[in-house]
This record gives structure tokens, sequence and C-alpha cells, in this order.
């Protein structure tokens, strides 16, 4: 039977948050909503999302983590130090601990919504309210010498996970990421993946579409940026079952992408997991 988002009771295992969760104001015009972080039994990496009003700025701050921002509608103009990119949609900044940045929708008519993955359970921000950076420079591109890293969502390589399941790496260690590693997957009617377990926790917002998200027996319905967290060991896949396409944002908390396969029955509950590799043929 498969259970509706909205009707989920969280646990210790996997926890479902709905896209529509209750949003905070962090600044003027920017509304926040967690996601995965430590109160849903998350280790080493959070993900929320922020919904920046026309023309609304999340000021200057640091971290002291490592932080993954990627725009998933609307165009965003993003400052590091004083050097302002412009992201489009799935485009991808990351800013590494300590480093001082601030977000702005470019926008002066429509809204921008991106999602940011932290290297910690726990967020903090070091607000700098003196902050003034020696030029302010648009490029389309850090050098070298930068100690941010943009990829282009339309630069990025694709590759193919399984029929009709379209991947895109967009931060990980070979990119400067420390701790988080997450990327974008597009899956066209009847696309899956096989039942797999990961070395880490992951969280997986649903950014078009249906999913349907298998975790050890249970099934859940995800859309609308609805969002899965999957405990670090347990068998899990995603499904379209739809006549449209499904896509979404994955997140690990683990510096480069792994997965192990497994029986497609540890995922729909006909085998009991032990967290014994007995038959690692997925489907």
């Amino acid at each position: 039977m498969s259970l509706d988002v909205h009707s989920v009771v969280q646990n210790r295992m996997e926890s479902i948050c709905s896209g529509k969760a209750e949003a905070t104001e962090l600044a003027s015009g920017v509304w926040l909503r967690e996601f995965v972080s430590k109160s849903c039994g998350a280790s080493g990496f959070s993900t929320f999302s922020a919904t920046f009003e026309s023309g609304a700025i999340l000021p200057y701050h640091r971290h002291s983590c490592n932080e993954a921002i990627t725009v998933l509608s609307g165009e965003a103009r993003i400052g590091v130090e004083g050097r302002y990119y412009r992201l489009e949609p799935f485009d991808c900044l990351h800013v590494p601990a300590g480093v001082a940045h601030e977000t702005a929708n470019a926008s002066s008519n429509s809204r921008m919504t991106a999602l940011s993955t932290f290297a910690a359970d726990e967020v903090t921000r070091e607000w700098i309210d003196t902050f003034s950076p020696v030029k302010k420079k648009e490029t389309k591109k850090p050098s070298r010498r930068d100690p941010e890293f943009i990829v282009r969502f339309t630069e990025a390589e694709t590759y193919e996970l399984s029929d009709g399941a379209q991947f895109r790496d967009l931060f990980a260690r070979r990119f400067g990421a420390v701790g988080i590693c997450g990327g974008y997957g597009r899956f066209q009617p009847g696309a899956s993946l096989p039942c797999h377990i990961h070395e880490y926790d992951e969280s997986i917002t649903i950014i078009e579409g249906e999913a349907m998200c298998l975790v050890q027996g249970n099934r859940y319905r995800l859309s609308g940026y609805d969002t899965a967290f999957v405990p670090q060991g347990r068998p899990h896949r995603f499904l379209n079952h739809s006549d449209s396409p499904m896509a979404m944002i994955w997140v690990y908390a683990g510096s480069e992408p792994e997965r192990t396969l497994v029986n497609a029955s540890y995922c729909d509950g006909t085998m009991a997991w032990t967290g014994t590799l007995l038959n690692t043929q997925g489907e």
C-alpha cells in the first residue's frame, strides 16, 4: 500500500519532509525550509530550500562548514568575497567553510528557489554586517585561485545509471567539496534505479513530476520538493510510475558518489534486510 507523503510518521529510520513544510523567514523576503538535518536523525550533512521573493537578498555571512547552493527555479546572483555570479536552474556553486558569501534573487518580478546543502547536520551563520568587498566583479566562472567552484548544468557530464535514468554530478570532492556530494537525476516514464544501499546518509528532493520511493518495504509518493531522508545502509530505490518525466536532486553525506546494488526484494519488503549482503543482485 502506498502512503501519501503528508501522512507519514517520521522515525529513526527513513523520514519524509513535505515540500510545503512550514518556512522560516531568515532575512527580509527569504524563506527557509528545513528538509534533512540532525532533527530527523541525519549525520554529517543537512539540506534546506530557500525561496527568495523578487529582489530579496541574504546578506553576506559565513559558515563553519562547506555549502553547495543549487538553483531550482529562477535566477540567482551569488557574491563570494566580491566576485559575483549569475546562476540559472540547476547550476551549482560550492563555497568552502569560512568563506564570506551572499545570495540574491536576480529577478525583480519573480521568485527564486535554491537548495542549500551543508556538510554539517546543524548549521550556524556568522553574519558579516561590516563586510565590504574591495570590488564587485561579475564573472561567469571563478579563477583557479578562488576558493569557490561552479558547475554549470548545461556543461555537466551526463551519464546513465539505468535505462531512462540520466544523471549529472553537481558537487563532489573532485570539484572542491568536502564531506558532501550531490547532483541531478532525471527519470523517463517507467524508469527506475535498482535497489541499493549507501555508505552515507542521503537526502533526495523531488523537483519535477512524481516519484515512488521504496525503502525496505515502505512506499512513499513524492512530488513538489518533497524530500526523503534515507539513512546509511538502508535499502531503497526510486521509480517513475507516471506518464511524465520525474527529476530529483540527490545529496550524500560523503565526498564522492557510491552505491552498492542489492536484491530488489530488500526494497519491496519481501525479503528481510539484516544489514548483511546475502544477495547483491539488483533489478
